[in-house]
């Protein structure tokens, strides 16, 4: 039984790669990802960057941001296929499927928090929205003698 994870895979390559290199590795990227029947969420060019450190003679790179969802297998395999790839300095993969269901958990737990403490106090469950204005900003609506 294989289950579909949401995962996020940066990648980077030197900075003076052309246009047509990497289109070609993206495409081979969404192609290993369609052959284990993946499917690819999001992909961001975040353009040319410093690197942190310098990696071999590497000082600046290009990063790419991939986010895509699959099985198991299809991490292993893009991981195998990357290191071998000489255009790819560094690539990382990271689950975050798990990640965003924490911070879901979090945030349901913290309103409903909020609404018992709220009740408490006699007061809604839900804060009422100002008509006019952010809350926390006093409302400056002027009236005509």
């Amino acid at each position: 039984m294989s289950t579909h994870r949401q995962y996020e895979l940066v990648y980077i390559v030197p900075g003076e790669t052309a246009e047509q290199p990497l289109a070609d590795l993206q495409s081979q990227v969404e192609a290993i990802v369609a052959r284990f029947s993946g499917t690819v969420d999001k992909v961001e060019n975040w353009g040319r960057r410093k690197l942190a450190y310098e990696i071999g003679p590497h000082k600046e790179g290009v990063y790419v941001l991939l986010v895509f969802s699959g099985p198991g297998d299809l991490v292993k395999e893009i991981d195998r296929r990357l290191k071998v790839i000489d255009l790819v300095i560094r690539h990382l993969i990271v689950r975050v499927d798990e990640e965003i269901e924490v911070a879901d958990r979090r945030q349901a737990r913290r309103k409903a928090d909020t609404a018992r403490r709220r009740v408490a106090r006699g007061l809604p469950p839900e804060p009422e929205e100002r008509a006019a204005g952010a809350p926390g900003e006093p409302n400056h609506e002027q009236t005509e003698v």
